[in-house]
């Protein structure tokens, strides 16, 4: 693994499959996960932090054992998906470090956020294996990263400062007036623009969209040159990231750090629905991931 220290070694195997795959859920979403719950803006609203962290934590405990590690935010999830015991100890933990949302600035470009009171040392206090940052670019935009650029090599510079690990994600996103056919054309470009200024801000794990094409896999796994790097499932039904993640270890990549196309159909406030469906639908999704990911490794 290039240019990783020990501790970072160590924390990227703690993320891992026994094999050496990731294979992580990610639970960070807030304003995402309040929209599944309710449709009603007025009733989202209603949905509390700790509503959430009990769906977090239902998450967590009906899927931790086909997991490598869980990526969980500290607003909601956080230490009580770790206290209640839900999380099981031979499973790595992300803390993600983004606040949910973003800003826009005067030209449209959507400005990242960082969770308040949220850095390394507070990620080892919350028992992190090591933390998650997520920030948006527009790599055919110079102008458009400055301030999330400036987010990312903070994050990567005090995480690197308390020696422990960091996988950095990036979204890109459609501009106004952009249309759909307009940006699904630019995506392998954005998501390799993307990876190359994570890259040169020092990413030493990346998370990445899926972008598009076998052949654009392949060229950010040249790009990324022994650093490893995992696809996001964007909320894709779960027959197409089965796909997706297919195409992508096959050209290279660690795995995945995915989310709602796991667990999309399967939360709900009541908590039985949520653990049934979890049972039914989500624990075979996740199975189905895993072996993909072998396959596609061999």
């Amino acid at each position: 693994m290039r240019n990783f220290t020990t501790a970072e070694l160590r924390g990227f195997q703690q993320i891992c499959t026994p094999e050496g795959a990731v294979v992580a859920i990610a639970c960070d979403q807030r304003g995402g996960m309040r929209s599944l719950l309710a449709s009603d803006p007025e009733k989202q609203a209603a949905i509390s932090d700790s509503d959430l962290g009990l769906v977090k934590s239902d998450i967590v405990r009906y899927l931790g054992a086909e997991a490598s590690c869980f990526l969980l935010d500290p607003v909601c999830a956080l230490p009580g998906v770790v206290e209640s015991g839900a999380l099981p100890r031979d499973v790595g933990l992300l803390v993600g470090l983004d606040a949910s949302g973003f800003d826009t600035d005067p030209a449209g470009y959507r400005l990242s956020r960082l969770a308040k009171n949220v850095d390394a040392r507070r990620v080892r206090a919350l028992g992190g294996t090591g933390g998650k940052i997520m920030v948006y670019l527009r790599a055919d935009r110079p102008e458009a990263n400055d301030h999330n650029i400036d987010i990312l090599k903070r994050c990567i510079d005090d995480f690197a400062r308390e020696d422990l690990l960091l996988v950095v994600e990036f979204l890109t996103y459609a501009l106004e007036g952009e249309s759909k056919e307009a940006y699904a054309e630019a995506m392998p470009a954005l998501v390799e623009g993307g990876v190359r200024i994570s890259l040169d801000c020092g990413a030493k794990v990346l998370k990445v969209p899926y972008p598009g094409t076998p052949e654009s896999c392949a060229t950010i796994n040249d790009m990324a040159d022994g650093t490893p790097w995992t696809i996001l499932s964007a909320g894709v039904d779960h027959a197409t990231f089965l796909d997706q993640v297919r195409s992508a270890v096959a050209k290279g990549a660690a795995g995945v750090i995915a989310g709602r196309a796991v667990w999309k159909d399967c939360i709900s406030l009541d908590r039985e629905v949520t653990r049934q469906r979890l049972t039914d639908i989500g624990i075979l999704r996740l199975k189905e991931i895993n072996s993909v990911v072998r396959q596609s490794r061999a």
